[in-house]
């Protein structure tokens, strides 16, 4: 019990004694003013705004190619930087640019689509990028006849 008590007492001794210095003083301001700096920096973010967030090619042959353009701006307050982009098939192939769209600047995200598939088709593609949402969504759709068949399309 009284090795309890005595290392007990030591541990609170030993707590007093570390705290002495003043903490605040060890700040150095120089720190403070780039820290600020850094938090500044990271409130400004990209906004990528889209022309159009969905592309119909309307009636297509299967097996025919398409290909289409999603123009976008950036809007926000630092560059736009896309790190991803990718659809929901293999037979739909996103090309986003490479280079970052400084704020003002527009930039193009070219879609290629290989005309498979039967029917109504819908395509999913995910643009990922350094916007506070972190990524967009957009679509291309078509009616795809079945190569040699009669022309149908969807009925208007």
């Amino acid at each position: 019990m009284k090795r309890a008590i005595l290392g007990l007492s030591l541990v609170v001794l030993l707590g007093l004694v570390s705290c002495k210095e003043n903490a605040s003083s060890k700040v150095k301001d120089d720190n403070v003013a780039v820290a600020a700096e850094r938090d500044e920096a990271a409130k400004l973010l990209p906004v990528m705004v889209f022309d159009k967030v969905e592309h119909d090619f309307g009636t297509i042959t299967q097996g025919t190619p398409q290909e289409t353009v999603f123009k976008f701006t950036n809007t926000g307050d630092a560059p736009l930087v896309i790190t991803k982009a990718t659809s929901s098939c293999g037979c739909t192939v996103p090309n986003p640019p490479k280079d970052p769209i400084a704020p003002g600047e527009q930039g193009e995200l070219k879609v290629k689509y290989n005309g498979a598939g039967q029917n109504q088709i819908t395509k999913t593609i995910t643009v990922v990028a350094n916007t506070a949402k972190g990524s967009e969504m957009l679509k291309i759709k078509a009616f795809v006849n079945k190569k040699g068949a009669a022309p149908l399309g969807p009925v208007k």
